[in-house]
């Protein structure tokens, strides 16, 4: 299956679309992740996409897209894939369209209150990119029950995985969060519109902790869906 991950910033894009690439056995696309491997090659590529990064800027949809394009045209991704971190807006969903034909959309759901508590609290490694969160939410908002358990390292700190030091990113703060929102409310919702006229989009709602998330969400990936 051809998946897409929508969401608001720190929904769980990233944690979910991970796990159910492992559990589906496809590739995890982010084109996030596409762009920093450019970058450590020091192509002409690379260097072109890092005066983006370096000055803060958006890359360009025309070079997100050739980018994706040469990814998801590889041997791995040719029984499925998930993309992580696009498309964004509706000019990118637009591009997307002319090269591949999506399955299925994931939006994931979770009430903003909730979605700042739990933003601030993430951790990242900074060398693998894993993600934990050290806070334990339990609570009811607007007729809906929250059971999210904290996900600890073993180690305070340090990375499961890597042994790399867990951080909070800048972007992870309180005040930058509700920017990012106000963002995701502009660009991104018109988006989840556009693919619900398609019928392609399935709500998650985000309010249990990973493991039954993580059992909601196959059982929308319909009966064909195969774990391998």
């Amino acid at each position: 299956m051809k998946i897409i991950f929508l969401g608001s910033p720190g929904a769980g894009k990233g944690t979910y679309s991970t796990r159910i690439a492992r559990l589906l056995d496809v590739p995890h696309v982010s084109t996030g992740e596409l762009f920093r491997e450019a970058i450590k090659k020091d192509s002409d590529f690379g260097n072109q996409v890092n005066e983006y990064v370096r000055k803060g800027r958006l890359v360009p949809d025309d070079i997100t897209i050739i980018t994706l394009k040469k990814r998801i045209d590889e041997p791995d991704c040719q029984n499925g894939f998930i993309l992580d971190g696009y498309p964004r807006t509706i000019p990118q969903a637009q591009a997307l369209d002319e090269v591949v034909k999506i399955d299925v959309v994931l939006n994931l759901k979770i009430h903003e209150i909730i979605l700042i508590r739990k933003l601030s609290a993430r951790r990242i490694c900074d060398k693998c990119g894993e993600i934990y969160n050290i806070i334990d939410i339990e609570e009811t908002l607007d007729g809906m029950d929250y059971n999210m358990p904290a996900m600890h390292p073993k180690t305070p700190g340090i990375c499961d995985k890597c042994g790399g030091t867990l951080i909070q990113r800048k972007d992870d703060r309180v005040e930058v969060i509700e920017t990012r929102l106000k963002q995701y409310h502009q660009q991104s919702e018109p988006l989840v519109r556009y693919y619900q006229s398609r019928g392609l989009v399935e709500d998650v709602y985000v309010n249990l902790g990973i493991d039954r998330t993580i059992s909601r969400i196959m059982k929308k990936l319909k009966p064909q869906t195969v774990i391998k």
